[in-house]
């Protein structure tokens, strides 16, 4: 298992020491650029991991919201990118049609890049009616690292939010990462 992260502009600053992956909030909605964005991408590259960047979604605008994120997700490759599903805090979601849609629009958008679905285990499970997951699935169980409770094939597991957001990625190695995300 690879050790990472994913941070948003809640963390002004983040150990890079252990880790080989970084997933970076990226944007929200049609408005959101994270004030962070330059300075945690920098950080994550200079330590040589595999760097991937992730869209809140919110209900509606579908294709508004897929082409802003990918006007503000720096562009790389061998980067991934992921849309984080879920409640928003309005209370609301994007519809799992929804989901899918932006999924696939982005894939189309950028077509070599590897694009990920990320929702916490109570979506997968009550939400979700397709399984369909982009080119993987990023599921946030926070049970022990690598053992999430579902069924589903998933290569990455959020395991825990505390001090951060933790993750594992199901790879052999980073090169093998790197060479997956590479497409």
């Amino acid at each position: 298992m690879l050790h990472g992260v994913d941070v948003s502009a809640h963390q002004s600053s983040f150990d890079t020491d252990g880790l080989d992956f970084v997933f970076i909030k990226a944007t929200e909605g049609r408005s959101y650029v994270n004030p962070r964005l330059t300075d945690q991408t920098k950080r994550a590259r200079d330590a040589d991991c595999v760097v991937g960047f992730y869209h809140f979604l919110w209900p509606g605008n579908i294709t508004a919201q897929a082409e802003y994120f990918l006007s503000k997700a720096p562009e790389k490759a061998g980067d991934l990118l992921a849309v984080d599903w879920e409640q928003n805090g309005e209370g609301t979601r994007a519809s799992n049609a929804e989901k899918d849609r932006f999924i696939r629009e982005v894939k189309r958008l950028r077509p070599h890049h590897r694009v990920l679905l990320y929702c916490n285990r109570y979506f997968w499970l009550n939400h979700d009616t397709t399984s369909y997951a982009g080119d993987g699935l990023w599921i946030a169980d926070y049970v022990k690292a690598g053992k999430p409770r579902i069924k589903a094939t998933w290569r990455i597991h959020q395991h825990t939010d505390q001090p951060l957001d933790k993750d594992v990625a199901d790879f052999s190695s980073r090169s093998a990462m790197r060479a997956w995300a590479k497409k």
